[in-house]
């Protein structure tokens, strides 16, 4: 189903390839880069964790590469959700919809959270709505105040990673890849893992405001992916390296840990600010993907209509985006996010492969060298496989709020006749 054309009701086309690039990056280098390492470290140790990051990084290209293609086909804000809806059916796109809101949401509320920690440990809770507030704002200006806003904040968290990259390899430390690698650990670590990953598919839920999607899409997804692939290669290594699998898998801010280590105890802060900055890069591209892919759904009165409403000036959702937002403040001020970070990694895996079994539908197209369906297929597994074996309490928590909107959806259709 197209987009409604009325006046007022459509987004205006103002991405090019590079912002739709830098969307992507500041998707991904956020706050996941900052913090997962030591957890997936503690799960499948110091050789595990370079293993499960291939393992984690070659799910991501499957899904990256589906998404690309269908994102090229279908290019209107919403990703996954429209997908499903137009190659599998309404339910499959509903779920993808429900789970990339809800598992995103979370994430939101988490990121703004870590924001708190690092700003202002004794406070938390007033920074992270304060940097909800204010990311809404700047995102509320219009889709191209956000670009702009995403490429500002991904040079300055290129730059802290670049310092502690640097860092790290001038000490000349030895990397210890001692102990076995077990399978189930490296499992559970890039499910992790993953979640650093997650952003790469940003550009397609904005898809409906890039200039010329069939092209720009299938080239900003891998550009943004690759780039970020190599950044993440990169860090373990050194992270590895400089701190060693024990004091890795144990840090709770390992890249801050490095440059102490390292013998440049001064870049620490330095360090710290650049995550702030770096989450904050991700807030203002995920709560935009999160209240585009709410417009969507609006649309198909999935959600309430009124949520579809797009500002007349500056052409953005703000009905979904304010939505989004107060669901978030909610998040941060009653706490106990633990399991919903979690539960959210289960939900994202779930919507990537939704994204990969609408995929499969699509007719290959004559001329691609890459193996679209069989990379569809992987991607459809791997999702899955990643999703069951992350900790008990996200798969049950995901589990839960999918039932929860696959009975809301249920009741809907029995009660009002779908449109």
């Amino acid at each position: 189903m197209a987009p409604s054309t009325r006046p007022g009701l459509t987004l205006d086309r103002r991405l090019g390839l590079r912002d739709a690039v830098v969307v992507g990056l500041g998707s991904m280098l956020g706050a996941g880069v900052f913090v997962v390492f030591a957890p997936a470290t503690a799960a499948a140790g110091g050789a595990g964790l370079l293993v499960a990051l291939g393992v984690a990084g070659f799910v991501a290209f499957c899904n990256a590469t589906s998404s690309a293609r269908l994102a090229a086909r279908y290019p209107e804000s919403g990703g996954a959700y429209v997908y499903g809806r137009e190659r599998l059916g309404a339910f499959p796109g509903f779920l993808a919809g429900w789970a990339f809101v809800t598992g995103k949401t979370a994430s939101c509320a988490a990121m703004a959270l870590a924001i708190g920690a690092y700003a202002w440990p004794g406070h938390p809770r007033v920074v992270a709505v304060l940097a909800v507030v204010a990311v809404t704002a700047v995102n509320l200006r219009g889709i191209a105040k956000t670009a702009r806003a995403t490429l500002a904040l991904v040079a300055v968290t290129l730059a802290v990673l670049a310092t502690v990259l640097v860092t790290g390899v001038v000490s000349t430390p030895s990397l210890d890849l001692s102990g076995g690698v077990d399978a189930g650990g490296v499992l559970t670590a890039a499910g992790l893992l993953f979640f650093a990953f997650a952003g790469y598919a940003r550009v397609a839920t904005l898809g409906e405001e890039v200039r010329d999607p069939a092209r720009t899409i299938p080239r900003a997804i891998p550009l943004a992916l690759g780039a970020v692939l190599a950044i993440y290669a990169g860090l373990a290594v050194v992270t590895l390296a400089v701190l060693g699998p024990t004091a890795l898998a144990a840090a709770s801010a390992p890249l801050a840990s490095v440059v102490q280590v390292a013998g440049a105890p001064a870049l620490a802060p330095v360090v710290r600010a650049g995550a702030v900055v770096a989450v904050l890069g991700v807030l203002v591209a995920l709560l935009a993907g999160v209240g585009r892919t709410a417009l969507a759904m609006a649309r198909r009165r999935d959600l309430p209509a009124a949520v579809a409403a797009v500002h007349p000036t500056t052409k953005v959702p703000h009905v979904a985006e304010l939505v989004v937002a107060a669901a978030v403040i909610a998040l941060v001020l009653t706490g106990g996010l633990t399991t919903a970070i979690a539960a959210s990694s289960c939900l994202v895996l779930v919507y990537y492969a939704i994204a990969n079994a609408a995929a499969l539908t699509l007719p290959t197209e004559p001329g691609r060298r890459l193996p679209v369906r069989l990379l569809a297929g992987l991607g459809l597994l791997g999702c899955l496989l990643l999703a069951l074996t992350l900790p008990a309490t996200g798969v049950l928590s995901g589990a839960a709020i999918l039932a929860i909107g696959a009975l809301g959806y249920a009741v809907r259709r029995l009660v009002v006749r779908a449109p």
